[in-house]
């Protein structure tokens, strides 16, 4: 399988899996798009890249922003969504609104806004990516709002996968990965995650950004596959 002399954005493709995914696309000869919504981040990553590679800062939440970024592009093969704020956590007894209908805004309505606005660029033959999460399988307490985005992420790709047909929608959907999704914990934090979440899974280790770009670009090259959604969780939800 090969993406080469295709072109593929990806938004959230300056960081972590995103990131990773692009490393892999160009590496099978793609053109590389990637946004998100930090300018540096977006240099660091085409510094990183290949030279044929390029990317712009965009605000994923800004609809308008969204729509005028795609304006701007010419035809692509393959949209990919990996974009995502630290994990938000929230207790029900002490739930906070006002920041879970914030947590919703990026993972979920930018995904969506995105594919609105690009799905009429892609070229026929390619398709979309989106990002879930095994949260959605196998919540555990605090996860109740993380676990609804994964779970209208699920539902999401499959009325796409309908409504934009002939275009291939599919998402993934991560185990815990060492990335910058754990950010806002302390680093002695993020590897006593790392640590526990080890012990209980059945491969004996977390996910790291390449496992999980691997399965990006299968979907991408995989012409046969939507309304597909491809768990990559070490066995997450077994255990």
């Amino acid at each position: 399988m090969s993406l080469q002399d295709q072109r593929v954005v990806v938004l959230g493709g300056t960081s972590g899996i995103g990131l990773a995914t692009a490393h892999l696309a160009a590496a099978q000869g793609a053109t590389v798009i990637v946004a998100s919504s930090n300018p540096e981040s977006v240099k660091r990553a085409l510094e990183a890249l290949p030279g044929t590679a390029s990317g712009e800062a965009v605000d994923l939440t800004d609809a308008a922003a969204v729509r005028a970024f795609f304006d701007r592009l010419d035809p692509f093969d393959h949209l990919i969504f990996t974009a995502g704020e630290p994990l938000t956590l929230l207790e029900v007894e002490s739930m906070d609104l006002a920041r879970a209908r914030q947590a919703f805004q990026l993972r979920y309505f930018g995904a969506l806004g995105a594919v609105s606005a690009a799905a009429s660029k892609i070229r026929r033959g390619g398709s979309v990516v989106l990002t879930t999460g095994a949260a959605g399988d196998r919540p555990s307490p605090g996860w109740s709002v993380a676990a609804s985005i994964c779970g209208a992420m699920d539902s999401l790709v499959r009325a796409l996968a309908v409504e934009l047909a002939p275009l291939r929608v599919n998402a993934v959907k991560p185990g815990v990965v060492r990335s910058p999704l754990w950010s806002d914990l302390s680093v002695e934090d993020q590897q006593t995650l790392y640590d526990e979440t080890a012990r209980l899974l059945p491969v004996g280790r977390v996910g790291e950004v390449t496992d999980i770009a691997e399965a990006y670009v299968y979907l991408m090259n995989q012409g046969y596959a939507t309304g597909t959604i491809v768990t990559i969780d070490g066995g997450h939800v077994l255990v």
